[in-house]
């Protein structure tokens, strides 16, 4: 088990609450999920990813991170281990180029996974995790399909239409959008600062459970969604 969420806003925001300040901050949660966390951070200029295997409330750096930390695009995750163990390699969020990924749950089928990953992808694992290996083959599919969007979509319906594959929840981000995938494990939106207060910055927070005390809305089972910014605004789409 473990917990996690993603950030997209229309302009660079603080995410300190939802890291440190708020009533079920990633900070929090770390108590329960002490095997590492990891933030992956795009302020308009590529990522950067910030990764300790220590529990966050025991780090002084997720403390400068939490603080500093002010960005468009933000994907962060405190791990509780089930398989590979506390390592750095084994830290979400995990980055391959432009693409961020971190994920909650339980991979099943791992064979069926490789069997569907391309040779490069899998060269390119490090870890011991099976959501390393799920970000590779969902990374497979984004190479063959020329696009992230149809990528993704691919990946998902693969996922769908292989029996049962586990618990996959899953953020992908590539430093435009986040995609958020639900399968057997919650998943919840909130949408802050929309259209009827143009001035704060339109902001959309995905995470496993509600991390404030604000009207949260959870995704249904087994479904893609897509955070992206239209004009300007950002605003949640179904796949």
């Amino acid at each position: 088990m473990c917990r996690m969420f993603g950030m997209l806003a229309a302009r660079p925001v603080s995410a300190r609450a939802l890291l440190r300040d708020a009533p079920r901050s990633l900070w929090t949660l770390s108590a329960e999920h002490p095997d590492g966390w990891g933030v992956a951070i795009d302020d308009g200029d590529g990522w950067a990813v910030h990764r300790d295997t220590a529990c966050a409330q025991r780090s002084a750096a997720f403390e400068a991170v939490a603080a500093a930390t002010r960005a468009r695009v933000v994907v962060a995750h405190v791990r509780q281990k089930t398989v590979g163990a506390t390592a750095l390699a084994n830290t979400h969020p995990f980055r391959c180029g432009p693409l961020v990924f971190a994920h909650n749950g339980t991979v099943a089928r791992l064979d069926a996974l490789a069997a569907q990953t391309s040779a490069a992808r899998r060269a390119a694992i490090v870890g011991d995790t099976d959501s390393e290996r799920l970000f590779a083959f969902v990374a497979t599919q984004i190479d063959r399909a020329g696009d992230v969007e149809r990528g993704v979509r691919a990946a998902v319906d693969a996922l769908h239409a292989g029996g049962e594959p586990g618990s996959l929840n899953f953020l992908l981000a590539c430093g435009r959008q986040i995609y958020a995938h639900r399968l057997g494990r919650a998943l919840f939106v909130l949408v802050r600062h929309g259209a009827v207060d143009d001035r704060r910055a339109g902001t959309l927070v995905v995470a496993s459970e509600p991390l404030t005390d604000e009207a949260w809305r959870e995704l249904p089972e087994r479904s893609l969604h897509v955070l992206d910014a239209v004009d300007g605004a950002p605003v949640v789409r179904a796949l």
